[in-house]
């Protein structure tokens, strides 16, 4: 999407220029997450998914600490016993992560959501929830792509590329579902200050 690279690393210098002075445990973390641009935040969502062998979706503090160190995030294990606290609200001891990613994400405003949904109803012609190839065929055009007018890639190539954008960094399976969207668009979000922009932008990208 035209000017998402951009505002991926305006957003991640953003992010580490405001880490060096925000003591907020939650914050921090997000800052991190953003650090790696609009999917970061996706991507330890991954991590922690991939943590989860009995699927029932909830972290104890062990596999959190874990979770973050695969991921690479460098957390003392004072502030993230003091993160796992935050989160776990009935303190029975384990946290459920889509809670958690869902405070973790910058906020969105009610607008930018809705336009965001939107883009995702559209390109999810099948309507099952998922985006893949095949709903993209008849809403993305492949051929305006420079690599597929000079024969470099297929039509294929072209959108399993494009899917890799919204894809969590670690585990592109081609397919994104409504979370990753939103994730990936909350992390655009974080760095386009205005509503107004933000919203034109999304329709002139999605033809909303």
């Amino acid at each position: 999407m035209a000017g998402t690279s951009r505002h991926d690393r305006e957003m991640a210098t953003r992010a580490k220029q405001r880490l060096s002075d925000c003591s907020d445990p939650v914050e921090r973390l997000r800052l991190q997450c953003l650090t790696r641009g609009s999917s970061g935040i996706k991507g330890l969502g991954r991590t922690f998914r991939m943590m989860d062998d009995d699927n029932n979706r909830s972290l104890d503090f062990k596999e959190f600490l874990k979770g973050l160190n695969d991921y690479g995030l460098l957390i003392e294990r004072d502030e993230a016993a003091a993160l796992f606290q935050h989160f776990d609200r009935d303190g029975n001891g384990s946290i459920d992560f889509d809670e958690f990613l869902i405070t973790l994400r910058p906020p969105m405003s009610k607008a930018r959501k809705e336009v965001v949904m939107q883009a995702f109803r559209k390109l999810d012609k099948t309507g099952d929830g998922v985006i893949t190839v095949e709903d993209l065929r008849g809403v993305y055009n492949a051929k305006y792509h420079s690599k597929y007018q000079n024969g470099e890639w297929s039509e294929e190539q072209v959108f399993r590329t494009f899917l890799d954008n919204f894809d969590s960094p670690y585990d592109k399976d081609g397919k994104v579902t409504k979370e990753e969207f939103i994730n990936y668009y909350c992390g655009v979000s974080a760095s386009v200050d205005s509503d107004v922009y933000f919203i034109l932008m999304m329709r002139n990208a999605w033809k909303l």
